[in-house]
């Protein structure tokens, strides 16, 4: 995936133009970017960041409005001279769908060019079939696309997919025999799906996604290294370093569910195994109660409290030693915790896993900071919107960063 996220402070001899006539595209890309970044800027403070000529820079704005993608602020007077006319980011520039496969539902989502949903389509399932998949996505990119106008219609950029790898893994934790599960070994869905619209279609792990979603759209604008975790059936993550998501070989890095970590018994576990809704879905059913609504939305629970309460340690305790366990091989400044979770629900959640971080004794490394989420229960599918977005309108800064 493409990652677009530095600060103004940080721009200076990072995101440097070329000056060549024949790179315009990724001039281009440096001035969506730049925008993107921090607001509003005028063809002054472009050139000054960037390092283009300021003709460079005016024709390039220029291209861009004409392409409908920027548009002009009010000018700002009072200056000495010609009054500045920043550019901003034009809504209605690009449109984008985000398509979450999730183990217990499935959502589309429409945005505009800033990321805002639009509108949106879910479903829950017992467990995900790449035929249920397929169906779902061409019901649902339908219905969005019939609420846009036929010039919106014409903007759309692209669909991204949000989806777990090796889904045939899990038919065991999910509840199904590993038959049920096993189509997802030969299936293409992104192909699949691909072969249905027209516009481009990209595929990344779900919880890299909304690690990319809080790296693009959320306020981590003050970190270059951050450890991303998010809290969904299965708990999953990502990590970011030098403002850029790692995904590694197999687009699986940042498996942070499959780290093993202490329970406070002794016991080591996966890190999955604690730290999941889905343990918490077992415990409430366990104790009489229903999980339905977990997975409706993410908000509104009625959960038994001492079920709750001892999910929450549990999940913490595993929190804390994952986090002290990355640290002592990455540097990270912080450590962001987000999920399918009610704000208050993950407010609790971030603060015993800092209770649990400072009683562990580490030394020889510094802890990160632990902060939440910004983006929410929307993580994954806005992260898979992002990648359409990412690719064909910003700057690459894992070429730019160092």
């Amino acid at each position: 995936m493409r990652n677009q996220s530095a600060t103004l402070s940080a721009a200076g001899e990072a995101l440097r133009g070329s000056p060549q006539s024949g790179l315009r595209a990724q001039n281009e890309r440096l001035v969506l970017t730049l925008i993107r970044q921090n607001g509003p800027l005028s063809k002054a403070e472009i050139a000054r960041i960037s390092g283009l000529s300021a003709q460079t820079v005016s024709v390039i704005m220029r291209a861009l409005e004409a392409d409908g993608v920027l548009e002009k602020c009010e000018p700002v007077r009072g200056k000495v001279g010609q009054p500045q006319v920043p550019m901003r980011l034009a809504r209605s520039g690009a449109f984008f769908f985000g398509l979450k496969v999730g183990r217990r539902s499935l959502d589309l989502i429409l945005t505009d060019f800033l990321g805002k949903v639009l509108s949106r389509v879910h479903l829950t399932h017992r467990y995900p079939t790449p035929d249920g998949v397929v169906r779902f996505a061409h019901d649902a990119i339908g219905q969005l696309r019939d609420q846009l106008t036929p010039t919106e219609q014409a903007r759309i950029a692209g669909l991204g997919i949000a989806i777990p790898f090796r889904l045939w893994d899990w038919a065991r934790p999910l509840g199904v025999q590993e038959a049920d599960m096993a189509a997802w070994r030969d299936r293409d869905i992104r192909a699949e799906i691909a072969g249905q619209c027209d516009f481009p279609v990209y595929l990344q792990n779900d919880a890299s996604a909304a690690c990319g979603a809080e790296l693009v759209f959320g306020a981590t604008e003050d970190l270059r290294d951050f450890l991303y975790f998010f809290v969904g059936f299965f708990i999953g993550g990502g990590v970011v370093l030098n403002r850029t998501l790692c995904t590694g070989r197999s687009g699986n890095a940042g498996a942070l569910g499959s780290m093993p970590v202490g329970t406070g018994s002794g016991r080591l576990r996966q890190l999955v195994d604690v730290a999941s809704l889905s343990v918490l879905d077992k415990a409430v059913q366990a104790a009489g109660g229903s999980t339905e609504a977990m997975w409706e939305m993410p908000q509104g629970w009625d959960l038994p409290e001492p079920v709750l309460s001892d999910w929450i340690e549990g999940a913490a305790t595993g929190l804390a030693h994952a986090i002290a366990a990355s640290a002592s091989v990455i540097d990270f400044e912080a450590a962001v915790i987000d999920g399918w979770l009610p704000p208050e629900l993950r407010a609790r959640l971030v603060e015993a896993t800092g209770r649990r971080l400072a009683a562990l004794i580490v030394p020889g490394i510094d802890l990160p900071r632990l902060r939440p989420g910004t983006i929410g229960s929307d993580a994954r599918a806005l992260g898979a919107a992002s990648l359409p977005l990412s690719d064909r309108f910003l700057l690459d800064q894992s070429c730019l960063l160092s």
